[in-house]
């Protein structure tokens, strides 16, 4: 019987690297309009004025997949997919917290 590989394939994108509209959308592989949908509800904030003046942070990136995944497979929507996102971040930021306090902790 053969083993099975399964490889994983991403990219990494530094938090202050500034994708365009474009660039976002073909990362995530979703339409203009869905990234549209998710700066009106807070999602994601664009820097510039205009779509073609449009640049995201890398941290939009995380934000927008994780929003298709919540939508492909729990069925949530943009408002909730928005809390949740909310929630995950505040859960992160806990956790680092949590880890630099323990760290030191053990200076003691």
């Amino acid at each position: 019987m053969k083993d099975l590989l399964e490889v994983m394939t991403g990219t990494l994108i530094d938090d202050d690297k500034l994708l365009t509209l474009a660039e976002l959308c073909r990362s995530c592989s979703v339409p203009a309009e869905a990234i549209n949908d998710m700066i009106e509800f807070g999602i994601i904030e664009p820097r510039g004025d205009t779509a073609p003046q449009w640049r995201f942070a890398g941290g939009c990136l995380w934000r927008v997949t994780t929003v298709v995944r919540l939508q492909r497979d729990l069925e949530v929507n943009l408002a909730g997919a928005a809390l949740a996102l909310d929630l995950l971040e505040e859960v992160r930021e806990l956790r680092r917290q949590l880890r630099v306090d323990q760290s030191g902790s053990n200076d003691l």
